[in-house]
């Protein structure tokens, strides 16, 4: 049994609670994207708002907190990962042509896809814009610059990330390691920057930026199988998005993969088949998920998320005892359960 064993035993899709950050994130993003302002403004309230779960910016914090910096200097910066990670987002959704974010319509759906595409990009610009209002005393201006090259570093990495992903489209042959590469190119780099940005500001040491920069991209792989395997167990009223997204794209993400690797060669046709069909009718979805249950591929992805969280975990062991580190600690954890 792993450590990580027993975390998470619901399989649902909560996350770990840091109230003191989440209110304070909260009520900053209501002040910066106020109801009532310019138009432009309105729809990245649209898009922010109410906010998901928050981990990006929370583990800035909690990073910062870490290595003995205050909180409340990098506020805004953040804020930034919530605005690049959200217009990811916006700009996925019109790629994937999925209708609904969060329970409701998506951007594009509710205001139409150049609207959508603006805001997103509007996203980006007001990410570094908040990173530039961080000066926490006692930060070097050599510190500052590096904060800003991870946001831009990540940015360019969950692009790269994306081009690769649409060339495995409907292949479940791909392999395993071609699903790691775009894993962590676009999710465990903007979690590889969350932390490092906070790191870097809450005025870490280069070593102490490097591991926590490590154990941001480490959590982000196993948050990202995680939200994999939920897409294959829960339904959009837990996950808040199309349960049906992956399988109508032909996107064969890692439960695919691995059900592909250990199938036999009937199973192999049945889900290259499914892949290719690009529909995801509930009798489809139900046969899909048959076929990653009895290959074991859930199974298997759930076992390489815990993997992913205890390496994750191991990366905090030099900073000292606190409830930021805690917090962490709690990260690693959750993102590795996936209803064990």
């Amino acid at each position: 049994m792993t450590m990580l064993a027993h975390a998470d035993p619901h399989g649902d899709s909560r996350r770990p609670e840091e109230p003191r950050f989440e209110r304070k994130l909260r009520d900053e993003m209501e002040r910066r994207w106020p109801a009532g302002a310019d138009e432009l403004s309105a729809l990245g309230r649209y898009a922010l708002l109410p906010p998901g779960k928050l981990l990006r910016p929370l583990l800035t914090l909690a990073c910062a907190e870490a290595v003995g910096g205050a909180p409340d200097d990098v506020v805004p910066a953040a804020l930034a990962l919530e605005y690049l990670h959200v217009a990811t987002l916006v700009h996925d959704d019109i790629i994937d042509a999925d209708d609904v974010r969060r329970s409701r319509p998506a951007l594009h759906v509710a205001h139409g896809v150049p609207d959508a595409i603006v805001t997103g990009d509007h996203l980006i610009f007001a990410a570094f814009a908040a990173i530039g209002e961080c000066r926490p005393a006692g930060v070097t201006a050599e510190a500052g610059t590096a904060a800003v090259m991870a946001l831009a570093t990540a940015g360019s990495d969950l692009c790269r990330g994306q081009v690769l992903e649409a060339r495995l489209v409907g292949d479940p042959a791909a392999g395993v390691e071609a699903y790691l590469t775009v894993a962590t190119l676009k999710t465990g780099a903007l979690f590889r920057a969350a932390c490092r940005i906070g790191a870097l500001l809450g005025g870490a040491d280069a070593e102490q930026a490097e591991r926590l920069g490590e154990y941001g991209e480490l959590l982000g792989i196993a948050f990202q199988i995680r939200d994999d395997v939920l897409a294959c167990t829960l339904g959009p009223e837990a996950t808040g998005k199309p349960s049906t997204s992956d399988l109508a794209n032909g996107r064969p993400t890692l439960p695919v993969l691995l059900a592909y690797e250990a199938g036999d060669r009937a199973t192999r046709r049945r889900l290259a088949a499914a892949l290719a069909r690009r529909s995801a009718g509930p009798g489809e979805l139900a046969e899909f998920r048959a076929m990653l249950v009895a290959t074991g591929g859930l199974d298997l992805a759930r076992a390489r998320a815990t993997g992913y969280g205890e390496q994750a975990l191991a990366r905090l062991s030099t900073l000292e005892a606190s409830a930021s580190r805690d917090l962490l600690a709690s990260a690693a954890t959750w993102a590795a359960g996936v209803g064990q």
